[in-house]
């Protein structure tokens, strides 16, 4: 009885190492590397929390702008760090002219709308947002809010205003086509924008290069141009003074596009973090930070409740994206040349 007692604790012995040593093996899914997924911006913390729990794969976030995942796609294109790249869309096309991005159609692609995919997939829309003024009021202290482009040229906005730096993010430029929209211009003539924006930096303009709604909340920028979901986030989930506006002479929209990196090293972990950004559940999450999701689905109408009503949103124009892209290089040699110095 004694031998057989031992041989048996010798083998739950043996079970128990073996669980131990195969359990986590079992359990570790990988790491998938998406690059601009900062977690206070459009609720991607969230996203990849539950992306995490529902594949077991691990999806840090990661702090960067839309140009700054472009210049990182570029140094990286012979050794790929990243598996996906998250960006505004014209950064999106840019990347796929440069190959810097694998075509990939998971389900629900058909359900994009053509002017906000890539016809191979190499990029694809996910939400998207309006150009809006995202006003903290409390620090304006009883001066009044800014309903209009012109508005902001008033001394009594010195100092106060500003966007992220339209040659390095993705809502700067978009900032910057939406101001010269309502001066008058176009993808073909930028000089209405261009006297607009260096009045308006002679006026004290705030350029910072990552992303700035803190500087919000915190008052630092009090009157942030900016999209409008980062605004309805700091005022609903925050609790921030903040008021959001879109502007009388219009706006345009700013749609956010996921990819596929060429090359990717967790290729079939990219695949499965791009799937679920489309899905029903990575959508819905994308909404509760008041993004429109890039399929039509249901939303719980609480969210569409606290947004400003949808007579605003008729002053939100969809611009020509392709060539808002191939505008990009001249439109920045003139902000560079023109408005900054």
């Amino acid at each position: 009885m004694k031998k057989r007692f031992v041989i048996i604790l010798m083998l739950s012995l043996l079970a128990v190492t073996t669980t131990l040593h195969v359990g986590p093996a079992a359990a570790d899914k990988g790491t998938v590397v998406s690059y601009n997924t900062p977690v206070q911006w459009a609720n991607w913390g969230a996203v990849l929390k539950a992306f995490s729990g529902r594949t077991g794969i691990d999806a840090p976030s990661d702090p960067k702008n839309s140009g700054q995942t472009m210049a990182a796609l570029e140094a990286e294109a012979k050794a790929p760090q990243a598996d996906v790249a998250y960006f505004g869309i014209v950064f999106g096309i840019e990347a796929g002219k440069k190959n810097l991005l694998a075509p990939y159609k998971p389900d629900h692609f058909d359900e994009i709308p053509a002017n906000l995919k890539d016809a191979e997939g190499k990029w694809l829309a996910v939400h998207q947002g309006a150009i809006a003024f995202i006003v903290n009021t409390a620090e304006l202290r009883g001066i009044p809010v800014p309903r209009s482009w012109k508005d902001l040229l008033d001394d009594k906005y010195k100092g106060k205003v500003g966007f992220l730096d339209p040659t390095q993010a993705a809502v700067g430029y978009s900032v910057y086509v939406a101001g010269n929209f309502a001066m008058g211009g176009d993808l073909e003539n930028w000089e209405p924008g261009v006297r607009y924006f260096k009045k308006l930096r002679e006026n004290g303009l705030i350029l910072p290069a990552q992303t700035a709604t803190a500087m919000v909340q915190q008052g630092e920028i009090p009157i942030l141009i900016d999209a409008d979901f980062n605004g309805y986030k700091l005022k609903h989930i925050d609790g921030a003074p903040v008021e959001v506006v879109i502007p009388e002479e219009g706006s345009i929209s700013i749609p956010y596009v996921i990819s596929l990196v060429n090359g990717a090293p967790n290729e079939e972990n990219g695949k499965k973090l791009v799937a679920f950004s489309l899905s029903d559940e990575g959508q819905r999450l994308f909404a509760e930070s008041y993004l429109r999701p890039a399929r039509n689905i249901d939303i719980d109408p609480a969210i569409s409740e606290k947004m400003l009503p949808a007579s605003d949103y008729r002053r939100v124009v969809y611009p020509d994206f392709g060539k808002m892209r191939d505008a990009q290089a001249e439109a920045t040699a003139l902000w560079r040349n023109d408005v900054v110095r």
